[in-house]
């Protein structure tokens, strides 16, 4: 992976069906959140990871039971403003609505900072 001090935003595909798999009913939508962190964590190399409400909502929307065996997330890794903070990085899950996410590729968004 380049360099950490690089900002940068990918599009991945995240599989949340195999990772949910054997999860009972009621903890399904709360260890996705939890895959999902982990996902962007790893993919990104940053400990701080936050989600945007919409993520949440997308998430949620089919109830705690009924996430979604495929997602297709936008991960941004942004500088950390804040003063004092503890990492110079985080990373920002948003998620992008497409038809389907099965079969796409992880792509670089350019961004025109």
């Amino acid at each position: 992976m380049a360099g950490l001090k690089d900002v940068v935003t990918r599009e991945y595909t995240i599989n949340l069906h195999k990772r949910l798999h054997g999860v009972s009913f009621k903890k399904r939508a709360p260890r996705a959140v939890k895959e999902i962190k982990k996902f962007a964590k790893l993919h990104m190399g940053t400990e701080d990871v936050r989600l945007a409400p919409e993520m949440n909502q997308a998430i949620w929307k089919r109830g705690i039971k009924g996430v979604e065996y495929r997602m297709r997330l936008k991960i941004s890794r942004k500088r950390n403003e804040e003063e004092n903070a503890k990492n110079p990085l985080f990373s920002y899950v948003e998620p992008v609505f497409v038809a389907s996410a099965k079969g796409l590729q992880t792509v670089v968004v350019e961004e025109d900072a």
